[in-house]
Order: structure tokens, then sequence, then C-alpha cells
């Protein structure tokens, strides 16, 4: 069982005249809001940066559904998540989609373990990577996570482009999900049983600096569920 402590930076909310400000002067990556606006302004904000932790792999294994072993095939157990990135660009003053960045996804499964470390360096499972089409979006069918002790529930994600028109950048962060959701999803197996107790949001140092801008909106599908972040780059 992982027992290893996420560490790194935090960062902050601005406001939509702060965050356009900031992003005249900056190249960082920036999370895009999926909320539609009315207004002028690119619907984008500034959110926080996060460690990419001790768990990262770079397997280079392109495919969409991570939930088995690319080895024996075996699936890994657990409450079907279909997530969705969308990544584009903050240019003249608007969201243009970035078609061909690399969108990587790492997490635990249901029972808190990551592959590729600890006892299973050898296997790969809910690792992957896609490339964002024309529309800018990265599509992939993973697994509710599980919990390990000293971390809230959460996925990894890195956001990698290429040399070109935007140039190449690297973000990486984590998502975070609803306590009452993960209380309800964790009720049944496999995730059920276990010993021990899961942290909450509040209670990890990671989500309180600035994890509640990194909460994408779930929703019920015919298998599990879904949701789509959108991820957006400064010019």
């Amino acid at each position: 069982m992982t027992t290893a402590r996420d560490a790194g930076a935090g960062g902050r909310l601005l406001s939509r005249r702060q965050a356009l400000a900031y992003l005249a002067t900056s190249g960082v990556l920036t999370i895009a809001s999926a909320r539609p606006t009315t207004d002028a302004a690119p619907a984008c904000v500034v959110v926080p940066h996060q460690t990419e932790g001790p768990f990262f792999v770079d397997e280079q294994l392109e495919r969409s559904d991570i939930r088995s072993d690319p080895a024996s095939g075996v699936m890994r157990p657990g409450t079907p998540l279909a997530l969705t990135f969308v990544v584009s660009q903050l240019a003249s003053n608007r969201c243009a989609p970035i078609a061909g960045a690399q969108v990587d996804v790492w997490h635990c499964d249901a029972a808190g373990d990551y592959s590729g470390t600890g006892e299973m360096p050898a296997q790969a499972f809910l690792r992957g990577y896609q490339r964002t089409d024309e529309s800018g979006a990265a599509r992939f069918v993973t697994l509710y996570p599980g919990w390990y002790f000293g971390r809230t529930v959460h996925i990894h994600f890195k956001v990698r482009t290429r040399e070109g028109r935007f140039g190449a950048r690297e973000f990486t962060s984590q998502l975070y999900f609803d306590d009452t959701l993960t209380d309800r999803v964790h009720a049944d197996a496999p995730y059920g049983g276990r010993s021990g107790r899961r942290l909450r949001n509040r209670e990890d140092g990671l989500f309180r600096r600035g994890g509640e801008q990194l909460m994408p909106p779930l929703r019920k599908s015919a298998s599990g569920y879904a949701t789509t972040f959108a991820v957006a780059l400064a010019a």
C-alpha cells in the first residue's frame, strides 16, 4: 500500500481583470473555466500548478482506456470515469483550441496502489496519454480513484505541447472530487471495507492550496461518471 505524501506549491485565484493582466505578461499555463461567458473577455482564469508527486512515470503509453495493465490486459476494478480535457491557447483575446498537445493522466486504483512503483514496478495500469484533436480535446476512460494514507482522493495530469506555433509548454496539476460523492462511490466494492480513515479534502495540504479550483463537475453516465476539464495556455 502506498503511503508516500505528495508535496508541492499552490497558487491563488485571481479576478478576471487580474488574470488578464497577468496573462498579458506571462507564458504560464492556466486552467480555462468551462462556464460560458457573455462579456468580451475570454473565460480563462489562473489556477494552481500542483506537484507531479513521486509516482509519475513517463511510460509514453498512448491509449485512451487506461484501466488495464497493457502487458497482461488485466482490468483494474472500480467505477468507470470518462474524463475529457480540453486544451486551448489564449491569443487575440480568445481561447483557441490546440491540437497535438500531449495530456498524461495517472492515479491510484481502488486499493490506493500506483502502478510502476513500489511492489508493481512492471505494471502500468491507470497510466497513459492522449494527444488533443482539432477541437483541443483529449479523452480518457479511467476509474474513480481510491485513496491512500496522507492524501485526499485525486487524479494527476500533465499537459505538454510540442515546439511549433504556440511553442513548447508543460503544466502539471491534480483534479479533486466532492467528498460527498466520494463517500457514495467508496461505499461500494471494490472501494469499501478498507481499514483506516480517508483524508477529506479540507484536511489535505495540497487541496488547501487551490484545490477548489481543480474540481471538475461530475455527471452520472450509463456506466459510471463523466466530466470535462478545460486547460488554457497563455499567449
